[in-house]
């Protein structure tokens, strides 16, 4: 095993061990893990689509891999794929900048004890008076990765939504639950987005635990 590669395909495989060092919370993560994923509400393809989505913005390699490999058994074409990981980049970017109201807040000498509330997020609009240019490019690309293409409106709503709660933007879960009702999704499809999200959260951290296998025999030698 060389030090200096950290990730190989090959350590995935080592995920099994987990089974034997901690086999109740293993077993009990996998149940849940296919539980989140089956068809239910939501199709198994936007699901997975879902998966792929979030996976990019975990950056566990790792589930990029197992997920890919699920959504084209699902036959999800490579556009679909494109597009479903257009709306996470344009996700993990928003709730940069939706985080920069409360950087403003604390700027300006305004923090609250309260860091978040509905109405901070209307100084959004500052940016554009701060960084016109950039704030429009921004927006442009925003409202493009959400139009509707191979994927509906509908669909997009729903993998950002799942997106925004790996991100902890409390403004982009507000903006994007209220989208995808917006766009006709029941509550339980939504219910269903953020399993999905729960799970690949959770699996990215078991994912990465190969590595701390690596890890600790490289340090045992």
């Amino acid at each position: 095993m060389s030090e200096d590669v950290l990730y190989k395909k090959s350590y995935f495989n080592r995920i099994g061990e987990l089974e034997k060092l901690a086999p109740e919370a293993f077993k009990a993560f996998i149940n849940f893990d296919q539980k989140a994923l089956a068809p239910g509400a939501l199709s198994g393809k936007i699901k997975e689509l879902i998966a792929v989505a979030v996976a990019h913005t975990t950056g566990c390699p790792y589930c990029i891999e197992v997920h890919i490999e699920n959504v084209k058994k699902q036959e999800a074409s490579k556009e679909e794929v494109t597009e479903a990981i257009m709306v996470a980049t344009a996700l993990k970017a928003g709730s940069a900048i939706a985080h920069g109201v409360n950087a403003l807040n604390s700027y300006d000498g305004e923090g609250q004890d309260e860091l978040y509330k509905g109405a901070y997020f209307k100084r959004m609009r500052e940016f554009s008076e701060l960084n016109g240019d950039m704030f429009k490019s921004f927006i442009s690309f925003d409202q493009e990765a959400m139009k509707p293409g191979l994927l509906t409106s509908k669909e997009k709503e729903l993998v950002a939504v799942a997106v925004a709660h790996t991100t902890g933007c409390p403004y982009c879960i507000e903006v994007h639950t209220k989208g995808a009702q917006k766009e006709g999704a029941s509550l339980e499809e939504i219910a269903e987005s953020v399993f999905v999200s729960t799970a690949l959260k959770a699996g990215s951290a078991i994912a990465h635990s190969v590595n701390a296998l690596n890890a600790y025999e490289r340090n045992s030698l």
